[in-house]
């Protein structure tokens, strides 16, 4: 029996690529009984799959299913009957042609939660096209926002529009659906779209925006490396470092700990002043070694930090001491988030392999009665 807030929870998981499968691994994490329905061959991306590695395959099981066929897509709807939750990432129309599309399901099950994850969603003139992550962000500001000024803008890692634009918002949005349905009676259609998801993220840019306290440049801004305060900086040895002292008593802090004199320096937030601060700081930083710094600044609250890389991230003190990672059947992992007082979350197993579970809906999950 699983533990979690969400054991007991039921969840069809269509394969896919991106924040399907990870919504999927946070929702096994907390409990629920995830299963994918697998095609007779794996989407690709033109890269090798080893299952070890695919992480958000943890906790979960599958079905083979050949939804091109008349038995396949009857086994998905079988499992539909005695779901609660299915996510789907797919392009809009393509589950409707294969007859597994809300009004399919629904017809088998009124009060499924029915999750679909699209980049630009369900309708509007981009529906049907073409995209990944960057281009998501791009659409929606974000893209444009990041980077030096004077030079393309930087790519980052598709963290923005796959899983906290993506998948996190299906997360969220099948929550709240399954709220309301335990009221209703009803199940609903989450229309769950990446660049909606990066829009809510921007929320706060877009006011200060509107406002007049952002300026829609690049590298101009207190969040976008503009500020000599918050950005990241190079130590003698080849080391970064990330600084985020926007508050004054933080400022405070970091300008004692490079040796300045506050009274002797343009305003925190003299903007015009900020290329040449930027330049003070980094010729300081990289006066001296790594551990100068983090000697410099431990517990000067500074909000100074070195930044790490992967392979450093096990021996990381902090992560060592919450446990926030852990191997798991030889793999390095992150531990389940968020954490709960009562029912813990759990890593369920190891990323499963595909076809893992044979036979029909009532050999998969059995009766709601032997659950109880």
């Amino acid at each position: 029996m699983k533990r979690g807030p969400l054991a007991g929870l039921r969840v069809i998981e269509m394969e896919a690529i991106g924040p399907v499968p990870w919504a999927g691994m946070m929702l096994a994490d907390m409990g629920a009984d995830v299963v994918r329905i697998d095609r007779p061959h794996a989407p690709s991306m033109g890269m090798q799959r080893d299952e070890r590695f695919q992480i958000t395959g943890r906790g979960k099981r599958s079905v083979l299913a050949d939804l091109k066929t008349e038995h396949g897509r009857n086994r998905v709807l079988e499992l539909v009957e005695q779901a609660d939750v299915l996510i789907e990432g797919l392009r809009p129309g393509v589950m409707e042609r294969l007859g597994l599309g809300p009004d399919d399901c629904f017809a088998h099950n009124q009060s499924l939660v029915y999750g679909r994850m699209t980049g630009w969603g369900q309708s509007g003139p981009l529906a049907h096209t073409e995209g990944h992550d960057i281009n998501y962000i791009a659409a929606a500001g974000v893209l444009g926002s990041i980077g030096q000024e004077g030079l393309a803008p930087t790519v980052p890692l598709n963290l923005i529009g796959d899983f906290g634009g993506g998948g996190m918002l299906l997360l969220v949005g099948v929550l709240a659906a399954l709220v309301e349905t335990r009221k209703s009676g009803k199940g609903q259609v989450v229309d769950a779209a990446m660049v909606d998801g990066v829009l809510a993220l921007m929320a706060p840019i877009l006011g200060q925006w509107q406002a007049g306290e952002w300026i829609d440049r690049r590298s101009s801004n207190w969040l976008d490396g503009g500020a000599p305060f918050y950005g990241t900086y190079t130590t003698a040895d080849g080391h970064h470092l990330a600084v985020g002292a926007i508050e004054p008593a933080f400022y405070k802090a970091l300008i004692k700990g490079l040796g300045l004199q506050e009274a002797e320096l343009p305003g925190q937030h003299d903007r015009l002043a900020w290329p040449q601060m930027r330049e003070r700081f980094a010729g300081i930083f990289r006066s001296q070694t790594l551990d100068h710094w983090l000697r410099v600044f431990n517990g000067a609250g500074a909000c100074v930090t070195q930044v790490s890389s992967l392979s450093a991230l096990s021996t990381h003190p902090h992560l060592a001491a919450r446990g926030s990672l852990q191997v798991v059947h030889g793999v390095l992992q992150p531990a389940p988030a968020p954490r709960f007082s009562r029912t813990p979350s759990a890593i369920g197993g190891p990323p499963l392999a595909r076809a893992s579970t044979e036979g029909a809906a009532d050999r998969v999950w059995g009766s709601r009665d032997s659950e109880a």
